[in-house]
């Protein structure tokens, strides 16, 4: 069966924060099917790849694959449970390249836990958040301009340099999503990702509802510092889809 609004989502996932993430508010291109307990979702675009989001009983979840995948291009990736991601890849010869990294997210209440203090939302900074990036974090997934990056939190040091930056990117109506974390690497362990982190998990908590990010598995001081803000995670997995 089809689902055609995010309403349906979230009953046939049970809430799940990670496929409502998914579903984006059921926004233009966005498909979903539900089978049984099992859901997948088709998110074109977001955070930089075409994405098939699943959950529920591998057998299931596999007969709803064979359903959507002729209804999407070539270019989407498998997202799931990570479990669940390598028991397809059992199961099914065209599920290919298994990636394992964490989600992590929270609600309000946990999220409120967020200390404020001197970071805020940035305007017209996206050449300092993009020098900032190069040398704290080349690799980050958000950068200044992208599409779905709605705007930057930051935070600066007493000389006015900013050492400390953290995205509003491809967020949707029920669920806040944080990328491009990043610290000058001159300024680490003063607190500052901290207190940038905080801002934004409570701002946006506050707007959505919840609030969500990925962060690679053996970054251990990111997780203990997500965790430390109320942020609990689960392993996750991405893989390539063909044949």
């Amino acid at each position: 069966m089809e689902l055609r609004a995010a309403a349906e989502v979230a009953a046939a996932c049970d809430d799940d924060t990670l496929v409502v993430w998914a579903a984006q508010g059921m926004r233009g291109g966005v498909r979903a099917w539900a089978l049984g307990e099992a859901v997948a979702v088709a998110s074109p675009d977001l955070n930089r790849r075409d994405r098939l989001t699943v959950r529920g009983g591998a057998g299931e979840v596999a007969a709803v694959l064979r359903l959507a995948l002729p209804e999407l291009g070539p270019s989407y990736r498998l997202l799931g449970e990570r479990a669940l991601v390598a028991e397809l890849s059992e199961r099914l010869p065209w599920v290919g390249q298994m990636w394992s990294f964490e989600w992590m997210d929270a609600g309000p209440v946990a999220a409120a836990r967020a200390a404020a203090g001197p970071a805020g939302w940035l305007r017209d900074a996206d050449a300092e958040v993009g020098a900032l990036l190069a040398e704290a974090s080349p690799s980050s997934w958000a950068v200044p301009g992208l599409a779905g990056v709605r705007r930057w939190a930051g935070l600066r040091a007493d000389g006015g340099a900013l050492v400390a930056a953290a995205a509003d990117a491809w967020s949707c109506p029920e669920v806040g999503f944080v990328a491009g974390v990043a610290t000058a690497a001159a300024h680490r362990g003063r607190g500052y990702g901290r207190q940038v982190c905080g801002f934004v998990f409570a701002a946006l908590a506050a707007e959505h509802g919840r609030v969500a990010l990925m962060v690679d598995s053996d970054n251990r001081a990111a997780i203990g510092l997500y965790e430390g803000l109320g942020l609990r995670g689960r392993t996750v997995a991405a893989a390539t889809l063909g044949g």
